[in-house]
């Protein structure tokens, strides 16, 4: 499991293991029932913090993304369809978000910002 983490920038590294977890599992590159790396081998591989790789697999075991098997170790959770649309719509919002703070630097109208929505999201 490939999984880079930077040192600069304000993301916390749970929240960059999380993250990239969660990109893993939502593009199938990690598939239902694939088995983690223990939290000890994730943190010597990444030269962290045990508490660290605890905590993006708490993380990712409350939204749902993996399970914890006492004495087996953490899994891919099976796909919940609803889960996956919800962190699909949240990715968006944030995409949108920043490009309408964009719009509103660049002095582009919200119609404008619509008008190009429109177009892209049209079906060819």
């Amino acid at each position: 499991m490939d999984i880079i983490i930077r040192n600069t920038g304000e993301t916390p590294i749970y929240d960059q293991i999380t993250r990239q977890v969660k990109t893993l599992i939502l593009t199938g590159v990690l598939g239902e029932g694939e088995a983690l790396p223990s939290m000890r081998a994730l943190a010597r591989d990444l030269r962290i913090s045990v508490i660290t790789t605890k905590r993006a697999y708490e993380e990712l075991e409350r939204e749902g993304f993996i399970t914890t098997v006492p004495g087996k170790g953490c899994f891919v959770a099976p796909r919940n369809l609803e889960l996956v649309r919800e962190n699909a719509l949240r990715q968006v919002e944030e995409h949108l978000q920043r490009a309408v703070e964009a719009a509103k630097l660049g002095g582009i109208a919200a119609a404008e910002v619509r008008e190009t929505l429109d177009i892209l999201c049209k079906e060819e």
